[in-house]
């Protein structure tokens, strides 16, 4: 497990990768108050959030936005990701940095194990998600998916469990004590021709759909030529928290199990 970050203190690894104005967003004055929480999870109160997760609070659409990288681009070659985390207006919240070894990333690619450390605007890591290698087939159902978020770093915040199933992507959100929350169920084409993939968001019982985790199309030569990625995550703005960071975590892993390979989405 990643070590906890003391408060205010910028981790390293993100010296080199902090992108523009170090302002955090400014808090939108017109949010209205949230509702009653539904029956997914109660709402975390406000001093009851780990640490940096508070903006999150606030939010129900989150957008991923993978930078694209030249030498990807231009050899092939698989590289560290790197993401920008954004709330609906395009302001940055977030920053996330991949880490993994060269041998892994280009031999092991969609399946490949990782560390991504989340920071916020400061440089101060406040989630980390971990993901060990497994098999990502229907045919080993004992040793499918799954990928563990932490927040702050050191304090497990949920999972994400990937479930057997022949024909459709179907996951599992769950809480720090692997209780059930969330399911996650995605189309039976992930391809996506010349538009948007959306998985969708349910509850337990898989009846009722409560929000998504959509992959944007992002034109021909994007998809083509690199492997980044847009991605928008929308769900109840009254959700814990914690289970918000988790299902950042759950758009990565969708993100590597689905749309790696450079011609998906055509």
């Amino acid at each position: 497990m990643a070590s906890q970050e003391s408060e205010g203190q910028t981790n390293p690894v993100f010296k080199d990768y902090l992108p523009g104005s170090s302002d955090l967003p400014e808090q939108d004055k017109q949010d209205k108050p949230a509702e009653p929480a539904g029956p997914w999870i109660e709402c975390s109160h406000t001093h009851n959030l780990p640490p940096g997760l508070e903006y999150l609070n606030q939010l129900d659409r989150i957008i991923i936005h993978q930078q694209v990288e030249l030498l990807e681009a231009i050899l092939g070659t698989e590289t560290c990701s790197k993401y920008e985390i954004k709330n609906h207006l395009g302001q940055r919240v977030y920053f996330a940095v991949e880490e993994n070894g060269c041998f892994n990333r280009n031999l092991c690619s969609p399946i490949r194990s990782f560390t991504i450390r989340i920071a916020d605007n400061s440089g101060r890591e406040v989630i980390t998600v971990n993901r060990p290698l497994r098999c990502n087939s229907c045919w080993f159902p004992c040793f499918l998916q799954e990928l563990e978020v932490q927040s702050p770093p050191g304090t497990v915040a949920g999972y994400v469990v990937q479930n057997w199933d022949p024909f459709l992507p179907k996951f599992t959100i769950q809480n720090e004590s692997k209780e059930d929350v969330l399911k996650i169920i995605g189309p039976y084409a992930t391809c996506g021709c010349f538009e948007d993939v959306d998985f969708e968001v349910k509850a337990l019982n898989e009846m009722s759909t409560i929000g998504k985790i959509s992959k944007y199309w992002s034109g021909f030569v994007n998809n083509v030529f690199t492997n980044t990625a847009n991605f928008g995550i929308q769900v109840p703005i009254d959700l814990d928290v914690k289970i918000k960071a988790v299902m950042i975590g759950a758009c990565f892993l969708i993100d590597l199990m689905f749309f790696e390979n450079s011609l998906d989405g055509l």
